[in-house]
């Protein structure tokens, strides 16, 4: 049995957190994995895995082989994935991390999408809205929403971003509508704390200059979707992205205000880390994406089926 089997089993039990999950997800029997780790160990002297009923632990040991040997696995993988793409063969399964508000949007169906039209990838999607460690966990890309900053990943901008200051027609009836952003201090506001501004929320005025208001209200959830109904309840005023707040100020739930004063600047990326071979898999998802979303509005509807 070649070291490479047996150091793919172990960081396929790694990254499922457990035998039992891992043998689920690749096809083979927990046995066999088991096998496989211990015939792992037992070459390098050192024990990787504590091994308890209930409880699933790394080792010291098993900590600094696995950051290396997944980092060996994906370089494998990627000078596989360059060979293929010579042939125009894009494979196998590519490890995915989104947020749940990009999942959860009209604009989620894009990954559908792309599972239709690339039937030979298998995406394997993790659902966080932290922002995850690619390398450390073991991604091949990420979508974020974001203005970015970090120098030490590759990010290809695949569609604009912006938020939308949203507030129903009932409240603005009752309670009139705010003119600058600093009115929003005497307002109720709905907090998305999924948003880095939180209760500090940032825009920009004439002069191109940032300035923040703080902001407070009656709920605080990590869930702009629950923002949005709230807002449409007539709670608030409340900060939500684009594409989930598109809907309902086409329907007229919601009206958007002071648009002036919202930066603009974000946008939404794929992002992967700096690799000597960029797997085909990950250049054709990216391209589908910036294709998609060319031919989709935040909604997530074609031309075509808008009215």
């Amino acid at each position: 049995m070649d070291t490479l089997t047996r150091m793919r089993a172990f960081v396929d039990v790694v990254e499922a957190e457990g035998y039992s999950a891992a043998a689920r997800k690749i096809g083979r029997s927990k046995a066999l994995l088991s096998k496989y780790v211990r015939e792992l160990e037992d070459d390098l002297g050192a024990l990787l895995l504590n091994r308890t009923t209930r409880q699933f632990s790394l080792t010291e040991a098993g900590h600094t082989y696995y950051k290396r040997a997944s980092e060996l696995i994906r370089e494998i993988d990627s000078l596989r994935d360059v060979v293929r793409d010579s042939s125009g063969d894009a494979s196998g399964r590519m490890k995915l991390s989104a947020s749940r508000t990009f999942a959860d949007a009209p604009i989620g169906r894009s990954l559908v999408d792309f599972s239709l039209a690339y039937p030979d990838i298998k995406l394997d999607v993790s659902l966080d809205d932290r922002f995850v460690d690619l390398i450390e966990e073991g991604f091949d890309v990420a979508i974020r929403i974001a203005r970015l900053d970090d120098s030490s990943m590759i990010a290809r901008r695949i569609a604009p971003f912006r938020t939308r200051i949203c507030v129903s027609p009932q409240y603005l009836k009752i309670h009139g509508t705010p003119e600058i952003p600093q009115d929003l201090a005497n307002h109720p506001c709905l907090i998305d704390t999924n948003g880095r501004w939180r209760t500090n929320w940032p825009f920009i005025n004439k002069d191109g200059e940032t300035i923040a208001v703080q902001v407070d209200g009656p709920i605080e959830a990590n869930s702009p979707l629950l923002i949005r109904e709230a807002a449409i309840s007539g709670l608030g005023i409340a900060i939500i992205p684009d594409f989930v707040a598109a809907p309902s100020i086409e329907s007229g739930e919601l009206v958007a205000i002071l648009d002036d004063w919202v930066p603009g600047d974000a946008g939404i990326y794929a992002v992967y880390p700096h690799r000597r071979y960029l797997p085909a898999k990950v250049r054709v998802f990216v391209d589908f994406l910036a294709k998609w979303f060319r031919n989709h509005d935040p909604s997530g509807q074609s031309p075509q089926s808008r009215p």
